[in-house]
């Protein structure tokens, strides 16, 4: 690539009681094939080490910035403020316990430049909390519709590219979990196509205790996002939901 093929891409991280993972999280940052990136992390005003562990790797790589609420305002919120600080003409999401292999900026951005797409995902392999392998990967179709999103929500926020100049809006509803979701349903309201690259390009942590490892609470989120925030009525409620618990059940 030359330097015109080469945006910058901004990494959206929010960070929140973090410090075990993060600085696996910043080096598969650190380690990726293409360097113009910046990476943003928030501090939701996390109460153990994660600022000063921001701060040492900040010292050492001008591309790490740190911002810090000034209360605890929730991952929506964090991803916000660096949504609306980022330069880059690229968005890319990375939550602090999961982390990225080294090629996968490189691969989406070409992928995305290629075929001038606005919004991109990868595969991705599921790791246990301790980062040993589980040999779980991800499977993503080639593409995906509104339709389709709300009976597969099989896209991963930690394998999302956006491009900023042919999205209209990227804001996250603040709502506790499935704020992603949410947002990549709007930008699929919007008219565009999110496009698969069915390969595995990033890591997430299966963390015991998080909002996302409750299988029921995600799924009780899920119905308040068809209905009080789709505003779907109740019979497309129910093939929804009936489409994301059976490819749900499917994925795990």
């Amino acid at each position: 690539m030359n330097k015109t093929e080469t945006p910058l891409i901004s990494i959206i991280t929010p960070v929140y009681k973090a410090e075990k993972y993060l600085g696996e999280t910043i080096r598969s940052v650190k380690e990726q094939t293409y360097e113009n990136w910046e990476l943003i992390l928030v501090n939701d005003q996390s109460p153990d080490n994660s600022r000063d562990l921001i701060l040492s790797f900040a010292e050492e790589d001008s591309r790490i910035r740190l911002i810090d609420l000034e209360e605890n305002s929730g991952a929506a919120v964090a991803r916000n403020t660096a949504i609306n600080a980022a330069n880059g003409r690229y968005l890319a999401f990375l939550d602090s316990d999961d982390q990225w292999h080294p090629e996968k900026l490189e691969k989406q951005l070409e992928f995305m430049q290629k075929n001038k797409i606005s919004f991109s995902f990868t595969g991705y392999e599921i790791i246990e909390q301790d980062g040993n392998k589980t040999g779980k990967i991800v499977q993503v179709p080639e593409k995906i519709n509104y339709n389709q999103l709300l009976k597969n929500t099989i896209i991963g926020c930690l394998t999302v590219m956006l491009d900023k100049d042919k999205i209209e809006r990227v804001q996250m509803v603040n709502i506790r979990t499935r704020q992603d979701l949410v947002l990549w349903l709007d930008i699929l309201k919007q008219g565009h196509t999110a496009y698969g690259i069915n390969e595995s390009l990033a890591y997430y942590r299966k963390v015991e205790g998080s909002i996302s490892s409750n299988k029921l609470k995600a799924a009780k989120q899920n119905w308040k996002v068809y209905r009080d925030i789709e505003k779907l009525s109740l019979p497309k409620a129910l093939i929804a939901f009936a489409g994301y618990a059976y490819n749900g059940y499917k994925k795990n």
